[in-house]
């Protein structure tokens, strides 16, 4: 039997040979922007969340077309959904997933994901004044600067090795600012996922072959309000660079009916250096961890860390520095097929200003049936 150990060097070898070509390639042109398309990171699902991101390895439900699509053959029912809203920095970004999957046989599944992150009602008070000279409410307007993405996913079983799956998803993806401009993009992820034992290894290749969105401009609506130093936006490109995602879980049964699971990520980026605990212009690495207890399958207990950063003692509110993660706990509640999942982490690695730190509250709902 091929064991992980050999699958997973060449896969990964692969992808990042691949990506970093492509991000070689895009760099010359200039059309990365850090952190693009990032509103993709963000994360999904109360349990996830929860667990400090910690999935690649684990996704076994509908949310698995967005961690890692091969999972989708570990669902354990023939349809599967999941809902989450969140209302993230005091309400001001809306959240929102949906998802759906199913088998088509028993070698293979599909998905779907549907994701939208925004910020509604804007007010646009560049018509405040009128040409009296007068202000007036009135001619205030309202719009909304939204990120939109849907993902179909498909898995299927290699049957000459046990225990792997392979998988990808096609995504669509439109942004909006307002009447400003808008832009469509599209792009690919692979996935793979290894089960041997007790054990579950994952490799998630997001945006493998770059992800390009195209952005076309309302220049209209910038005449006559930009500065002598604002210059107005033209129609562009833009590039996604890949993102690799590796990780391994470890699921054991204790006593008294509980279980244990802890799980391990190893997040790298090609879009140049980052704030990472390992960072090179080429690659940076974000380490990620999480545990979940359960009992009788029925109740769940989480918790995690990830995004490590270095705050610089003499930029920071405190005046301490060092390396500081971004902590998550969760709760979760299954029952006759119903996944109740809860999550409360930290959007900011520091306190902001005098509001103390940013909290979230993230809540979801799944239902498997048969």
């Amino acid at each position: 039997m091929l064991h992980f150990s050999r699958i997973a060097p060449a896969l990964l070898g692969a992808g990042l040979g691949l990506g970093l070509t492509t991000t070689s390639l895009a760099q010359s042109k200039d059309l990365t922007p850090k952190y693009s398309n990032d509103f993709l990171n963000i994360g999904v699902g109360g349990r996830a969340l929860g667990m400090g991101n910690v999935q690649v390895s684990l996704a076994s439900d509908a949310t698995a077309g967005y961690w890692n699509p091969a999972g989708l053959l570990n669902q354990k029912t023939k349809y599967d959904g999941v809902l989450m809203h969140s209302e993230l920095f005091s309400g001001i970004v809306k959240n929102d997933y949906a998802a759906f999957s199913m088998p088509l046989d028993e070698q293979s599944a599909i998905g779907a994901s549907l994701i939208r992150v925004g910020v509604d009602d804007i007010a646009d008070t560049r018509a405040l004044v009128n040409e009296y000279g007068q202000i007036s409410y009135d001619r205030i307007t309202y719009f909304s600067v939204a990120d939109y993405a849907l993902l179909l996913s498909y898995a299927r079983k290699i049957g000459a090795i046990e225990g792997l799956k392979l998988a990808g998803n096609g995504k669509i993806i439109y942004r909006n600012v307002g009447k400003f401009g808008n832009a469509w993009g599209f792009g690919i992820d692979a996935g793979v996922q290894y089960d041997r034992g007790g054990w579950r290894m994952g490799l998630m290749a997001r945006d493998i072959t770059t992800t390009f969105n195209a952005w076309s401009i309302n220049a209209e609506e910038f005449k006559g309000t930009a500065n002598s130093t604002d210059s107005i936006p033209s129609n562009s490109t833009e590039i996604t660079l890949p993102r690799f995602i590796l990780g391994v879980s470890r699921s054991v049964k204790l006593p008294g009916q509980l279980t244990a699971l802890a799980a391990l990520d190893l997040e790298m980026t090609t879009d140049g250096k980052r704030n990472t605990l390992l960072s090179s212009n080429a690659v940076s690495v974000d380490p990620k961890a999480g545990v979940e207890l359960g009992y009788k399958d029925l109740i769940f207990l989480r918790g995690g860390v990830s995004n490590f950063q270095k705050i610089d003692a003499a930029k920071s509110f405190d005046g301490k520095g060092g390396w500081r993660p971004q902590p998550s706990l969760g709760v979760g509640v299954a029952f006759s097929g119903l996944r109740l999942d809860m999550a409360l982490t930290r959007l900011a690695i520091e306190k902001v200003g005098d509001q103390g730190s940013t909290n979230s509250v993230i809540v979801s709902l799944g239902y498997g049936f048969k």
